[in-house]
This record gives structure tokens, C-alpha cells and sequence, in this order.
């Protein structure tokens, strides 16, 4: 299963960063970027984390909120934000069910080996939480600026 174009967000409540249980529900009345990422504090995530907060302040202007999946714990989730600088939440999707509902596990391939894993993907909603933007196979650097520019047209 795979979230399309016109879709509303999935209510699947899940553990945050900061002590929280967060459901993209509660972002609704805003817009929200969702960016799916394979793991904490990788060069490429921790970029990509980095360039959406050096922009947050315009996202926020524009109306919108960010919210970042990946599967590693709330811990882990807590440590990458405190040591970044990180002001949205991250989301811990442990048993991958928001993941597999958004589409962000593909099969992957390092050193021959095919396995499981999360595609760097973003995806924008509207304020009444209807799935107006998707980006599959995201290049970190430069996305930020560009959904930025998405939210800002919507």
C-alpha cells in the first residue's frame, strides 16, 4: 500500500521525540511535510535534518510543520535532535506500519546484499490533511529549500 496524491494522512499514533505520542492527525488546521529517512546520525539524514531546520523558521511562516519518520527509537530520536539542533519532532516507527503505509520501504541493495530499508521520501499535506506532494528518492542536499518552495504555493 502506498499513499497518492489526494490521499488523507494515516492516524496511526506513534512515540516522539521529547516524551511524546504524536499523530499526523494532530498537525491538521497546518501544512505538514512528512520526510521519511533510513537512520539517526548518517551523513546523508543528519544533512537532510539540518537543512529543513535551517529553514524551519520559513516553513513555520508559510503555515507549515515538519515531522521526520525513521525507524530508530525515541532514544536515539532524542539524542540526534538534542545534538542537532532539531526543532520538529521525530517520529519512531519501530514495527515500520507508517512507513509501509506511506510506501517508504524498498527493497535496497549494499555490497550485493538485497535487503529492507527506508527510501528517503517526502511528502507534503495540505492543512486539511489531504496528500498534496510526494518526492521519492530525495537528494539531501537542496530538498529542504525545495519542498519550501511547494509549501509556499500551496
Amino acid at each position: 500500500m502506498s499513499l497518492k496524491i489526494g490521499d488523507k494522512a494515516p492516524a496511526l499514533k506513534l512515540p516522539a521525540s521529547g516524551g511524546r505520542e504524536l499523530s499526523l492527525k494532530d498537525y491538521r488546521g497546518k501544512k505538514l511535510v512528512v520526510y521519511f529517512y533510513p537512520k539517526d546520525n548518517t551523513p546523508g539524514c543528519t544533512l537532510e535534518g539540518q537543512e529543513f531546520t535551517a529553514h524551519y523558521p520559513d516553513f513555520v511562516k508559510a503555515g507549515a510543520d515538519i515531522v521526520g519518520v525513521s525507524r530508530d527509537s525515541v532514544k536515539s530520536h532524542d539524542g540526534f535532535c538534542a545534538k542537532f539542533g532539531f526543532p520538529y519532532a521525530l517520529l519512531s516507527d519501530a514495527d515500520g506500519k507508517l512507513c509501509e503505509a506511506f510506501g517508504a520501504i524498498v527493497e535496497k541493495s549494499m555490497y550485493g546484499r538485497k535487503y529492507l530499508g527506508i527510501e528517503r521520501c517526502t511528502f507534503l499535506f495540505d492543512a486539511q490533511g489531504v496528500l498534496r506532494k510526494i518526492w521519492r528518492k530525495v537528494s539531501p542536499k537542496g530538498h529542504a529549500a525545495e519542498v519550501l518552495q511547494a509549501v509556499k504555493a500551496l
